[in-house]
């Protein structure tokens, strides 16, 4: 009873470090970059492609995964098989936890190849959502520190005069 209680906490420890992990999704800013000055450049969209942005591998998954490995193979037969079955348990977790991480943080992106005004060109990786982006759109490149978005640019109205 006591191992199940151990390894009921370890995977709801992992899952819970699994759901930290960062994402490229545009509409998702961290309290970090809320409340700050952006800078926001105006640019045409020359080119538009899908991409894939590889998940992220900082060792979280595994480390969680070799955990729990190690503990449920340490609970199989006698003391000699315990051991054996906690270092293979630890390799198989080690590796389930590494992929699942990987996949929670794999998404699809787009690449945006953009010109400035002043002729400079500029591409930029995001995921993809709900906006769609075609060549010629009119958009805004909004930089904060050293994060970058690009959302299409703002249809402004201009107030008649009386």
């Amino acid at each position: 009873m006591k191992k199940t209680n151990l390894i009921a906490a370890a995977v709801a420890a992992s899952l819970v470090a699994l759901g930290a992990c960062t994402t490229a999704d545009p509409n998702v800013y961290s309290s970090y970059d809320a409340q700050r000055m952006s800078t926001v450049i105006d640019a045409t969209v020359i080119g538009v492609r899908p991409v894939v942005i590889d998940g992220q591998q900082s060792g979280v998954g595994a480390a969680a995964g070799t955990f729990v490995g190690s503990v449920a193979g340490s609970s199989v037969g006698g003391y000699r098989d315990s051991f054996v079955g906690g270092i293979v348990g630890a390799v198989i977790g080690g590796v389930i936890g590494n992929a699942t991480e990987r996949a929670a943080t794999h998404q699809d992106g787009i690449e945006l190849t953009l010109q400035l005004r002043n002729g400079d060109r500029r591409a930029v990786v995001q995921a993809r959502d709900n906006e769609n982006f075609a060549i010629g759109d009119p958009v805004i490149i909004v930089v904060t520190g050293n994060r970058v978005r690009v959302t299409k640019s703002p249809v402004t109205v201009v107030p008649a005069s009386r």
